[in-house]
């Protein structure tokens, strides 16, 4: 029997009732899907991406030799947002994580509905002589401002500098600028026929770019190579006997070139204006230019109108700006006279200083262009080398300078 009494108080305990719910007591939450879990997983990390990407750090590559031999084609950097600080966004409607256009595609990313007028967070440094920018090309008209394509450079003049050229050396404020050992610039090597020994030194030296003129072209050199070298280069070729003859291709003093702002439209129109306003001016032998800053006045005159009124007309965002075949600037139909700049700009150009599209050809960079500082290569990559020695290991990890 009181076997019999145990099993019964177990069955009746086993099934009692449920007690009533407490209104006070909390509620179990619903457990998400795995495909809820893996849609907040991937927007906590595109969110995340999204504002390192804007605010610290961005990775870049350089696909173009304008900056060798300090910057190499295949070089993969990490550039500072930090350092001159980050800007506010001024196209806002845009998909994430991308430029112009969406991955793989020719559809615009963006809309410009909506434009807003930029700011900068305060950076712990600013943009000085000799620093390796990167910054949006002023000159792409169809892109809004930050959405426009990003150029690598050297910041060869920041606001307020007088910068100079005179056969190739750049010269701030009648001083010297440093020329840096990987520095390139364009030569013509003359030799009787190829030969492997030239070609090897070409490998040695990193000489990657070179036009074969075996057949007399041009004619005035005879047979040989247009290359772009280091001044290390010129000087062990100097002395090899394969070599007839090495030309230095910089322009002459007193020629005149299609540069800024001879001809303000470049890279749109690339050739000489009639009558230009600085003639001499080569991409060798430049200025003097001083360099447009912050609060600082000009008195304008038909010798500088086309020096600044890029910045007056698209830059700057002045309304019922309209310029005259003779170059008179007028805003709401009264003639400009002075004009007060509303930002800095700088003088950007590469250090392969015969094959670099920069100031020299389009002028000033607006400082609401500037994107960042370029401080590490993270990895290197040959497009030339085979596929075992690809890398360049001896570029890893290595500051820029």
């Amino acid at each position: 029997m009181a076997v019999q009494s145990q099993s019964w108080e177990k069955y009746l305990e086993k099934n009692k009732p449920a007690p009533a719910p407490d209104s006070n007591s909390p509620v179990p939450k619903k457990r998400k899907s795995a495909f809820r879990e893996w849609g907040d997983a991937i927007l906590f990390a595109v969110v995340a991406a999204t504002l390192i990407r804007w605010a610290t750090f961005e990775a870049y590559t350089i696909p173009t030799p304008s900056m060798e031999h300090s910057l190499l084609v295949g070089d993969y950097l990490f550039v500072s947002k930090l350092h001159y600080g980050p800007r506010t966004p001024q196209t806002p409607l845009q998909v994430p994580l991308t430029h112009q256009t969406i991955w793989g595609t020719n559809i615009k990313s963006y809309s410009e509905l909506i434009q807003l007028p930029s700011y900068r967070l305060p950076g712990f440094s600013s943009v000085k002589n000799n620093d390796v920018v990167v910054f949006n090309v002023p000159t792409e008209k169809q892109h809004p401002a930050d959405l426009r394509m990003n150029y690598i450079k050297r910041c060869i003049a920041i606001p307020g500098d007088v910068l100079k050229i005179v056969e190739g050396q750049v010269y701030i404020n009648d001083k010297p600028a440093k020329n840096y050992p990987e520095m390139q610039s364009s030569y013509f090597i003359r030799v009787a026929q190829p030969n492997d020994d030239l070609l090897d030194a070409f490998k040695k030296f990193g000489v990657v770019n070179y036009d074969d003129q075996e057949n007399g072209q041009p004619f005035y050199y005879g047979g040989g190579y247009s290359v772009h070298m280091t001044r290390a280069a010129y000087n062990f070729f100097k002395q090899q006997p394969y070599v007839q003859e090495i030309v230095d291709l910089r322009m002459k003093p007193g020629l005149t070139d299609a540069v800024f702002p001879n001809n303000p439209d470049l890279p749109t129109t690339t050739a000489a204006v009639a009558d230009p306003p600085f003639p001499g001016w080569n991409r060798d032998n430049y200025g003097p230019l001083q360099i447009p800053q912050k609060g600082q006045t000009v008195q304008l005159d038909a010798k500088n109108v086309r020096t600044y009124q890029k910045i007056i007309q698209l830059y700057e965002h002045n309304e019922g700006i309209t310029i005259a075949e003779d170059g008179t600037i007028s805003q709401n139909g009264k003639p400009l006279t002075s004009y007060t700049f509303k930002q800095n700009y700088y003088f950007m150009m590469g250090d392969n200083r015969h094959n670099s599209e920069d100031s020299r050809y389009w002028g000033f960079v607006p400082e609401d262009h500037i994107v960042g500082k370029a401080v590490l290569i993270w990895l290197s990559v040959d497009p030339h080398a085979s596929f075992l020695n690809k890398i360049r290991w001896n570029r890893l990890f290595n500051l820029v300078d």
